[in-house]
């Protein structure tokens, strides 16, 4: 019969897990980026059933290796340029070891008071860090939490802004008139997913027209909304980005923030990825109006370092989400909680339970310090403007979009098919990985630079393989003709 592990096997074992992390981060350029197999070939190398007796514990490390990691998109491979950046590292992987050994739930202050205050104190560094307005610090009415991804910050902020525009009657009767949540063109899936998720269904976001930047136009916000109070629709939310998934389009806050203040509309500032570009100065000025919002996000564990999951949400007024979602059943009372002196997350979030998440972010900050994050974010910025100016100069390019940060969108001026057509290539070879969007109607390619393992030959090996690869889609168009 099986026992449980003891201290010191825990010790040993654990020794071989790091051991494997790190022989597979060293060994992660010698592997293709994404996965060679087939559907369901990994899935028919595991066993029908659980077994009977437990196994030697080197046997499922070894397993890892013949089942697991020739079936994974490789996240942190220096060659992967796809979607955003999911960063980890070092000191954010050890985080989360010593959280999981914690094992703490930290639903309530009273279940683990260092778990909500190191917490805390995180987001307000970060905040500063970030140089938010100071209505998002703890020290005074606002405050930030760490959600699991922006798509919830999104969901959290929707529910918030419906208890405002109901009076405080949606959280005792629910949705019983029209709202309505407004979002440019460019926004993220996740809003209407928490449209639907709060009873608002799809006709309840409208997606308001953008300017030749991609960014959400002030003029047709105003207009719609105003439109919308006509029929009766009571606008809720307006979700503005700084940095839209497709091309990092930043939308103009001064002129959004204006208007959600004339009608009181919540405003949540949706910076998931470009968030993390504002710990360098000269990147700041993106956040230009946030001083305004009333809920702001951005994902750590996109571009800052730190493993997935970890999205920092912060509110100007933290009453209010604590009065929307709050529920306090008889079991979780507590001497803490009803003194008032205390912070509970549940209180900030859908889920109840909660994971020691604070612990990763702290030991990043701490191991990187300010320069060393400024360094990551420069570096990328950088790699990714020699990469634009290499397409810029190569006639059978075009650049579709501005590259603030890290991210480059172009395609071959000779079509949607010679686009499609390159990107396949690109991915097939191993080497590389990048995805793709259409912007204005055409099929476009992204490059996405912000792997702590991608270095300048990297992002070189990558012009190289784009342009080789060029050649061979055109010659491959022209013979079809």
């Amino acid at each position: 019969m099986a026992t449980h592990m003891d201290a010191e096997e825990f010790r040993r074992q654990g020794h071989a897990v790091v051991d494997w992390i790190a022989d597979y981060w060293s060994g992660l350029r010698d592997r293709p980026v994404t996965a060679q197999e087939p559907p369901g070939a990994i899935a028919a190398r595991l066993p029908a059933a659980p077994p009977e007796q437990g196994e030697n514990f080197e046997q499922i490390l070894a397993d890892l290796d013949t089942v697991v990691t020739p079936g994974l998109t490789h996240w942190q491979h220096p060659g992967f340029f796809g979607y955003f950046p999911a960063n980890t590292s070092g000191p954010s992987v050890l985080g989360d070891l010593v959280s999981a050994g914690l094992g703490v739930q930290g639903m309530l202050w009273a279940t683990g008071p260092a778990c909500t205050e190191v917490e805390t104190v995180m987001l307000d560094w970060l905040a500063q860090l970030l140089d938010l307005p100071a209505r998002f610090r703890s020290t005074g009415p606002g405050g930030g939490v760490i959600q699991d991804s922006a798509s919830s910050a999104t969901l959290v902020a929707t529910l918030a802004a419906l208890h405002r525009a109901g009076g405080g009657d949606w959280r005792a009767q629910g949705v019983t008139r029209r709202y309505r949540v407004y979002t440019s063109t460019q926004g993220h899936s996740s809003i209407e997913k928490a449209a639907r998720i709060a009873g608002l269904g799809d006709e309840g976001v409208r997606a308001v027209e953008v300017d030749e930047l991609l960014a959400l136009d002030p003029v047709a916000l105003r207009t719609a909304i105003t439109a919308d109070q006509a029929a009766g629709v009571v606008p809720a939310l307006v979700v503005a980005t700084i940095g839209t998934t497709s091309t990092t389009a930043i939308d103009p806050l001064p002129a959004i923030s204006q208007i959600c203040r004339e009608y009181g509309i919540w405003l949540h500032v949706d910076a998931a990825y470009a968030g993390a570009a504002a710990v360098c100065p000269e990147l700041r000025h993106t956040h230009t109006g946030l001083e305004y919002a009333d809920s702001y996000c951005f994902d750590p564990h996109k571009w800052l370092l730190t493993g997935f999951d970890c999205d920092a949400f912060w509110v100007a007024d933290r009453a209010e989400l604590v009065e929307t979602l709050s529920v306090l059943p008889e079991y979780l009372r507590n001497a803490a909680t009803e003194s008032g002196a205390v912070l509970d997350y549940r209180d900030w979030q859908v889920p109840l339970g909660r994971r020691f998440r604070a612990l990763k972010l702290w030991f990043v900050l701490r191991s990187y310090g300010v320069e060393g994050l400024r360094a990551h974010i420069r570096s990328g910025v950088e790699l990714a403007a020699w990469f634009a100016d290499q397409v810029r100069a190569d006639e059978r390019f075009e650049l579709v979009a501005p590259h603030p940060f890290s991210l480059v969108c172009f395609r071959l001026r000779a079509g949607d098919e010679s686009s499609a057509a390159l990107l396949a290539r690109l991915n097939a070879t191993g080497r590389i990985y990048l995805t793709h969007t259409r912007v204005a109607g055409r099929y476009t390619l992204r490059l996405a630079v912000g792997s702590p393992l991608t270095r300048k030959e990297d992002v070189f090996d990558a012009w190289r393989l784009v342009s080789e690869l060029a050649d061979v889609a055109d010659q491959a168009d022209s013979d079809q003709l």
